[in-house]
């Protein structure tokens, strides 16, 4: 196996503490598997409580020195990291290729919108604005201002190793918090490499710290137990999700959780079932469908319902599978092998209860972790793949009677994430995104992302905003000052 640091030009695996990298305080270590072929790449140190803490002392000190530059300083930093990320976004593709297994054209994808948090956040940074007015009584002036939280615990995921990461860093450091960065041990590898373009963009030692660990809820545990930490934001599921806001409780510290979906897809009967199929393909099969947004639930209208799911499965059964270094694959393994097997496990159970078996379903004969595009049509409307996020290449189709139906079936879920609707009628989507409780809605588009959108859910799907301004606030605190001139 040719070495990892010649293949993919990796240039730290140890852990960035204070502003040096270091090996775990116990030595330990972590695999870094590649999905394509099931092979290790890399191995990575697994930060102990006791590196966490470290990290959480570097954090606390390089506070109120980060907090008190000009935010047109701050802003500077962050945008030189943009402009760094640019520069090697084709190295960072590569690394992310193949810790995580998504295609490159869509790594290259991702370490651009993962970029554009930098640039997105650095303008940020200079509109933290207050506000004066005079009380209602007369009796004084109502100062606000806004002011950075302190030190932040990030959690990010496997699933956009970059993005989630910068999404969180961006508006931490603009907002003049210092942070200590978990990101995923499945994919550590593209948040070390964020940390070291940080750091050649000029950021100060201890401002930013990233710790990866196969010991997870140990080492984030203590850190929600330290009285130093004041912010948890953290991306992955909902039983993780409660698990975490209960051990912030005991500290009352702020949270934002940005949690598992169960999205829709609603395609009425009169859409234009081409742009519905293309925004599909973009909602549903967008790395490799291991994204909380992703189309999760198909629902269809009658009169177009066998026609859209024969179109859904030709195209998605058409997809090349494979590793995604092939830049003619447009579809590559899932994470690993309990991924997998749950996946098709819920195909197998909706088969036997009456689903039909359109395209996929079966387990390639391969190395790695692939599962083929998959749709299924006449899945019944209580099916428990529905309730279930799928996190891969599979599309359940449900067929409805009209738009109060799709309603109905799109909130029969405890989560509420993102949702799509394609109609042609604009009046008629507005009215049906406005009743599907979602804190996102894909109206006639299957791509919502935007670093200037405000990223969330409602229900089980998570509590406060990224991205947008109101990212930034996430990480302020707000302040009343009563005074008189």
């Amino acid at each position: 196996m040719t070495p990892v640091t010649e293949l993919i030009s990796v240039r730290h695996t140890d852990l960035y503490v204070d502003g040096g990298w270091r090996p775990a305080s116990d030595g330990q270590r972590i695999e870094v598997t590649d999905p394509a072929t099931a092979e290790v790449i890399a191995t990575v140190a697994s930060a102990s409580v006791e590196d966490a803490l470290l990290a959480v002392e570097a954090a606390e000190k390089a506070f109120r020195p980060w907090s008190a530059r000009p935010p047109r300083e701050r802003a500077e930093m962050l945008r030189k990291t943009f402009e760094l990320m640019m520069r090697d976004r084709d190295k960072l593709a590569e690394l992310m290729v193949r810790e995580n297994g998504k295609t490159l054209a869509e790594a290259r994808g991702e370490v651009a919108y993962a970029a554009e948090f930098f640039r997105w956040f650095s303008e940020e940074a200079v509109r933290n604005i207050g506000s004066v007015s005079i009380a209602p009584s007369g009796a004084n002036r109502i100062l606000v201002e806004h002011q950075p939280i302190g030190v932040s615990v990030l959690v990010t995921p496997w699933n956009f190793p970059a993005a989630m990461a910068t999404r969180k860093i961006g508006p931490a450091l603009a907002a003049g918090c210092t942070v200590v960065l978990k990101p995923a041990s499945e994919t550590p590898l593209s948040a070390l490499a964020v940390a070291d373009l940080l750091e050649q963009a000029g950021v100060p030692k201890g401002v930013v710290n990233v710790i990866p660990s196969k010991r997870s809820s140990e080492v984030v545990k203590a850190m929600l137990k330290d009285s130093r930490v004041r912010k948890l934001s953290f991306t992955g599921s909902t039983e993780v999700g409660r698990i975490l806001l209960a051990q912030a409780a005991e500290n009352v510290i702020s949270c934002s959780m940005e949690l598992g979906g169960n999205a829709p897809f609603i395609v009425l009967a009169d859409a234009d079932l081409d742009a519905a199929l293309e925004g599909a393909i973009v909602a549903k099969m967008r790395n490799t469908g291991q994204s909380c947004i992703a189309a999760n639930r198909f629902y269809v209208e009658a009169p177009v319902a066998e026609k859209f799911s024969g179109m859904l499965a030709r195209a998605m059964g058409e997809m090349p599978v494979g590793s995604g270094l092939d830049p003619n694959v447009k579809v590559g393994p899932v994470i690993n092998d309990p991924a997998r097997q749950k996946m098709l496990g819920l195909v197998q159970e909706a088969a036997g209860h009456g689903a039909r078996l359109l395209t996929g379903g079966k387990t390639p004969n391969r190395p790695g972790y692939f599962v083929p595009p998959t749709v299924l049509s006449e899945v019944p409307p209580d099916e428990h793949i529905l309730n279930e996020e799928i996190f891969g290449p599979i599309a359940p189709v449900v067929t409805f009677l009209d738009a109060n139906e799709a309603i109905a079936f799109a909130n029969r879920t405890d989560r509420g994430l993102a949702s799509y609707v394609y109609t042609r009628d604009l009046a008629k989507g507005l009215a049906v995104a406005e009743a599907i409780e979602s804190g996102m809605v894909g109206l006639n588009r299957g791509f919502i992302s935007d670093p200037a959108a405000p990223f969330g859910g409602v229900k089980q799907s998570g509590v406060g905003r990224e991205g947008s301004h109101e990212g930034l606030l996430e990480f302020l605190e707000t302040k009343y000052i009563a005074t008189n001139w």
